[in-house]
């Protein structure tokens, strides 16, 4: 007897639906599973076997035939355990086969017929309406994350059993997700915390404003990395297909904590210099996100910046120009989200005090520029501010006096994030994203403007992506100003923060 159970594949963030045939027929007893089935599906055969008979079915012992189609596309993780078992239920006449096409179903099988959590599951709940699916079986450990998806019957079970049950009478659960609340500030700290340093601050207002790019450079001890942790509370809340974004790819990476929801904080990843390329920007053979597009949407700090190796460094350059990574492989190409803020942290030198007017500097003149040069030409023309952050005087580091709130730093992001999406002409993108067409209507500068940039372009040598990356600053510092048109002064700030 032939039976059909609806399942799905994630590729990249996306999901496309997989038919499970399952054929049971009279023959030698095997179990079979076709269709391009990776080791973590081939060896499911067991697991099945166990959780059936430990569920009280009795697995047939005739010839068991699965196939996962199209046969093309090659399939991968465990979560198709569930799908095969009910398969095999439905071929024996367990399961009633006209309540299982309109359901996708997913799950992976304990030894003993519980569930367990799957990888993936919200995208393939927001791929389920488009597909023309009316209901998703799925396992309890994910009914929060599936919950923000609308337009979908719900079947969250914890059993083989309940499984069974689920399809013969089907009874949709009402999902409820968990409320919205916004945990940024709480992980990362208070800008109320950093002494001094307004120059640094005043750049991280302006990336976290424009989606800019920024580097600091400073000694040891001078607040890089406490600047920059902070910085990810600056950026606005997620909106709802911003969170929904962030969330799909921390289920597809398996990130996401048990019975989380939508994710509302801002992401922020420092990964150590010691990582790899493909882990940096994602890949393998079975492609994941990386460290790039889990920081989608948020914010990915490099501390140590010079110390990564240079391989990792230039696989940047494509994604932070694009906002996207494109991992080919042979059968198919995933594609990855990779909008984000980069804040880089490295010392002027490799002891870190060259200029500290404190502390003598023990590096050659070699070892500075061969420390500086780590950091291709390439690579800085993509970032958009760079500031010196210099040692703090101990009477900053005594003063009572505190500094402005992160709240406060937000309230005015915020203001000028709402000026950029309200313009028309440009789409509403961020400054940072600008196309070179929609930065020319939206950066119209006065005449003393004109002059300045024309000015330094010549003095300072500005490359075209330069000039631009000036551009875009000059209009973040602008709405800031509340102010309609770019003039002089925001250019000449914009120009402040540029690196030669």
């Amino acid at each position: 007897m032939l039976a059909c159970v609806r399942s799905a594949a994630v590729f990249g963030i996306d999901a496309a639906p997989v038919t499970i045939e399952v054929d049971v027929s009279f023959g030698l007893p095997c179990f079979t599973v076709v269709g391009l089935p990776d080791a973590s599906v081939r060896e499911s055969r067991d697991r099945i076997k166990t959780a059936v008979r430990n569920s009280g079915y009795e697995f047939p012992r005739m010839r068991v035939i699965v196939n996962l189609a199209p046969a093309d596309v090659r399939k991968a993780g465990s979560s198709f355990d569930l799908p095969i078992a009910l398969g095999v239920l439905a071929a024996t006449g367990v399961i009633s086969q006209r309540n299982v096409e309109k359901i996708l179903v997913l799950g992976e099988l304990s030894l003993d017929g519980g569930i367990q959590a799957a990888r993936g599951v919200l995208p393939i709940a927001a791929a389920a309406p488009r597909r023309g699916f009316r209901g998703l079986l799925l396992p309890e450990a994910n009914s929060r994350e599936a919950a923000v998806v609308s337009g979908l019957d719900f079947y969250p079970v914890g059993s083989l059993r309940q499984a069974v049950a689920a399809l013969n009478d089907p009874q949709p659960v009402v999902l409820t997700a968990l409320p919205d609340s916004d945990l940024t500030e709480h992980v990362h700290g208070d800008f109320a915390d950093v002494r001094g340093q307004f120059a640094a601050r005043r750049a991280l207002e302006i990336a976290a404003a424009g989606g800019h790019n920024v580097l600091l450079a400073g000694p040891p001890g001078s607040g890089k990395t406490m600047m920059a942790r902070r910085a990810a509370g600056i950026l606005p809340a997620l909106t709802f297909d911003e969170a929904l974004e962030v969330t799909s790819i921390h289920s597809v990476a398996g990130l996401l904590p048990p019975g989380a929801g939508l994710l509302r904080a801002r992401p922020f990843r420092a990964p150590h210099h010691t990582i790899s390329d493909i882990a940096l920007v994602g890949g393998g053979s079975i492609p994941r996100p990386g460290e790039i597009s889990l920081a989608h949407h948020g914010v990915l700090f490099l501390d140590e910046m010079p110390e990564f190796s240079r391989q990792v460094l230039e696989v940047l350059r494509q994604p932070l120009e694009d906002g996207m990574v494109r991992i080919a492989r042979a059968q198919r190409a995933s594609v990855f989200p990779a909008r984000f803020v980069l804040i880089g942290a490295m010392n002027p030198c490799p002891c870190g005090y060259v200029g500290d007017p404190r502390r003598g500097c023990r590096c050659t003149p070699q070892q500075i520029d061969r420390y500086a040069s780590r950091l291709s030409g390439p690579l800085r023309d993509r970032i958009d501010l760079t500031v010196t952050v210099p040692a703090l005087p101990p009477g900053d580091l005594t003063s009572e006096e505190t500094s402005e709130p992160t709240d406060v730093i937000r309230s005015r992001v915020e203001h000028a994030r709402a000026r950029q999406s309200s313009r028309e002409d440009t789409g509403g993108a961020l400054n940072a994203r600008l196309t070179p067409r929609a930065l020319r209507r939206a950066c119209a500068l006065d005449a003393d403007g004109r002059r300045l940039i024309q000015h330094a372009s010549e003095r300072l040598v500005l490359t075209a992506r330069a000039f631009d990356r000036v551009l875009r600053v000059a209009r973040t510092i602008a709405d800031l100003d509340h102010a309609e048109r770019v003039a002089a002064g925001h250019v000449a700030e914009a120009l402040q923060f540029r690196a030669y």
